[in-house]
């Protein structure tokens, strides 16, 4: 089976190579991204590593980065992220960027304090321009001082001491005024003159500052990618072991079992690289030890697979549900948000993101980066809502009448109908009647459902009817699928016994029941019965498992009586099936290998697993009817905003009709937004998730594995830049 279906076959190896030629090695794995390397030293702290100097340089040029991308930011400079030529990072940029960064950040620091300090100078001789001119003022004008400057005589030390300390302690600036009117104009000039200094040198430091900065932009996003992996290198290498001989170090690493060629055609190219005479040599090693999860994805599918992965990562070599849920997922979406105008702005919505993907990632913001990652899923979620929209025939509650109707009016007015001209008048609502010829076709309409029923008065009855009906097939049918992948499960792993005493049991049990119920819904669809004596198949199911059968006035087929008493025994029969016989086979196999158990434990645990199962398919099928639920609750409230907003601006004829029209129709938009297309989107979605994960899993999928987390330097740099 394709590793999409399950996850990929892994492999522990072990790996040897020299010390010179570690860092191109490990860089090679990296941008390979396919090598997972376990901890070889789980028991020495992370500060007595062997690398761990290397590690707190990178972090310490990581801290200048974001502080030189602080300031670029703070200068309204754009950090260019045009694609560089791939570099490998080696051993001497450490000491080479760290000497780069110390001096750029040096400079920058300085420059920074010198303009602080240009900037209160000129602050200062600001201020006493302004003193001076106020001073001329008090001494023509004879009057006040203005605003919050002011004038002080004082004579004796003594006491201008303690002015000093009165204005210190409110944060005046105290500062010498000339006694003589030329004094003033002297020293006035004095300050515009080094004022305008001031000023160009600060506009010069300004320039330099920028230009340093605009010089480092662009090759910040080269240094960060570089420091990154550096320090993801030496992070790696403190999981190796190395020699008492220090020339060679010892590295285990999970990788795929179909990759190891390109693992060791990457460790002879970091090899020759570092100029190493000796090849790296890769030994496949045997092991007891569980191995990671590992499901390939790429950008269609990492989506559906991060849905799986969050429930739980799969076990090591199990069916992997995310190929089954790309289809199933939008599907029952659609199923709760079926509108095909919905469906369309979210299909044109999804569009939009998928080309703009590249432009919003930029945004470091989450809810964007949630949008940037979903974008096919809600892709897919929107396409399928326009295919069950036109099935519903629903567009913002309005209906499509592009093939005609099966039904005519026109039958009802012959002679012999019970239709005449004063029916129009006195009948408020009219029926029509399948049973006169011609008024009925007896040709279903040709896909979706029929447009006549879009103003009948019984619409409602009906697509209650139908939807619920059809919410109870869709979710036999899911869960019957998920029991059936669980066969996949048992037939890969050679686990025979369980198909014989679990899944074979299961399934019988869960058709006996719920199989049936879906056949006579089906069956009835399918044979005309007068809707006086047709029985309702939720009694007929009740009565079936009561064996209830003297208030049932009509059946469907005869022998009906006979098949269902059989499948309610034969259901009855699968449960000390499912009970008894693997805990006793288990219990056997425990006894012969181990020391005596207590039999209580697997007979207990046993218990728990049948009674969930059998339980549980009575709740999982009724919590599919919240895909009739949610789908009635769309329809409603799209029809409630026709009627009761866009409708009401289509009544007005006045001259402000067209004005008025706008408005109600921006408002009608905005509604139709947050309301039905987020707010109802959210809800069906987070419904649909619950589905998937309660409902359809839990026949099949353990989840109880560890997921693959490679040294991947496209990750790591994807997951540094969201």
């Amino acid at each position: 089976m394709s590793s999409s279906f399950r996850s990929e076959e892994m492999c522990l190896a072990q790996l040897f190579f020299q010390t010179e030629s570690a860092h191109n090695c490990i860089s090679e794995l990296g941008h390979l991204g396919l090598v997972q390397f376990k901890d070889l030293n789980p028991a020495v702290a992370a500060f007595q590593r062997r690398f761990v100097k290397e590690v707190k340089k990178c972090e310490k040029m990581e801290r200048i980065l974001r502080y030189l991308e602080k300031e670029m930011v703070k200068s309204n400079i754009v950090i260019a992220l045009k694609k560089e030529k791939e570099v490998v990072p080696c051993p001497r940029d450490v000491f080479e960027l760290e000497s780069t960064f110390e001096k750029l950040e040096q400079d920058l620091r300085e420059i920074n304090r010198n303009h602080v300090a240009l900037r209160q100078n000129l602050s200062e001789l600001m201020d006493i321009d302004s003193l001076l001119r106020m001073a001329e003022d008090f001494f023509e004008e004879r009057g006040l001082a203005k605003k919050d400057v002011f004038i002080i005589f004082v004579q004796g030390d003594h006491v201008r001491e303690k002015i000093r300390k009165v204005c210190d302690g409110f944060h005046a600036s105290l500062y010498s005024c000339p006694k003589t009117l030329h004094e003033r104009k002297e020293m006035s000039n004095n300050i515009m003159t080094r004022m305008e200094d001031l000023r160009l040198v600060l506009r010069r430091t300004e320039e330099y500052r920028a230009g340093v900065l605009m010089k480092a932009a662009d090759h910040v996003h080269q240094w960060s990618s570089k420091v990154k992996k550096m320090k993801a290198i030496y992070y790696t290498l403190n999981l190796c072991n190395i020699d008492i001989t220090q020339k060679l170090i010892v590295a285990e690493i999970w990788c795929p079992v179909s990759d190891l060629t390109l693992v060791n055609n990457a460790l002879i190219k970091g090899s020759e690289q570092s100029g190493s005479s000796v090849t790296p040599v890769l030994n496949r090693i045997q092991t007891q030890q569980t191995p990671p999860t590992f499901n390939r994805t790429n950008s269609f599918s990492e989506g559906f697979q991060a849905i799986i992965d969050t429930y739980g990562v799969g076990t090591y070599q199990e069916i992997n549900p995310a190929p089954y849920t790309m289809v199933t997922f939008p599907f029952l979406f659609a199923v709760m948000f079926g509108d095909c105008g919905h469906g369309l702005v979210m299909t044109l919505f999804a569009v939009w993101i998928i080309k703009q993907a590249e432009c919003l990632r930029r945004y470091k913001n989450e809810l964007i980066g949630v949008l940037v990652g979903g974008r096919y899923i809600i892709l897919l979620m929107g396409m399928f809502s326009v295919y069950t929209g036109l099935i519903y025939n629903d567009c913002f509650s309005k209906s499509f009448n592009v093939f005609g109707s099966s039904w005519r009016v026109q039958p009802m007015f012959h002679p012999h109908g019970p239709w005449h001209n004063d029916t129009l008048h006195d009948c408020e609502h009219l029926q029509l009647d399948p049973v006169i010829p011609g008024v009925y076709s007896g040709v279903p309409y040709v896909f979706g459902i029929d447009p006549v029923w879009n103003i009948a008065s019984n619409k409602l009855s009906f697509l209650n009817s139908f939807k619920m009906k059809m919410s109870v097939i869709l979710g036999v049918s899911h869960m019957l699928f998920g029991v059936t992948l669980s066969l996949f499960n048992y037939a890969y792993f050679r686990n025979f016994q369980d198909i014989l005493i679990e899944f074979i049991p299961r399934t019988i049990f869960f058709l006996s029941l719920f199989g049936y119920l879906v056949f006579l819904i089906l069956y009835k669809w399918c044979i005309t019965i007068p809707s006086d004596v047709a029985p309702s198949i939720l009694l007929l199911f009740i009565n079936m498992m009561l064996f209830d059968y003297q208030s049932q006035h009509h059946l469907l087929y005869k022998g009906q009586k006979a098949v269902q008493i059989c499948l309610v025994v034969t259901a009855v029969l699968m449960v000390p099936v499912m009970l008894m016989v693997k805990p006793f086979l288990a219990y056997r196999t425990y006894m012969k290998t181990r020391p005596p158990a207590s039999m209580s434990d697997i007979f207990v645990y046993q218990a728990i697993h049948t009674i969930e199962f059998c339980l549980g398919c009575i709740s999982n099928t009724a919590s599919y009817l919240r895909l009739w639920a949610l789908s009635l609750a769309h329809a409603e409230l799209s029809e409630v905003l026709w009627r009761m907003v866009l409708q009401v601006g289509l009544r007005f004829s006045s001259g402000m009709g067209s004005l008025v029209l706008a408005l109600i129709f921006a408002a009608f938009a905005v509604l139709t937004v947050t309301v039905l297309l987020v707010m109802e989107g959210l809800s069906a979605f987070l419904h649909a998730l619950r589905l998937h994960w309660v409902e359809f899993q839990n026949k099949f999928y353990e989840g109880s594995g560890y997921k693959f987390t490679p040294l991947s330097f496209d990750s790591l740099l994807k997951t540094q830049q969201q």
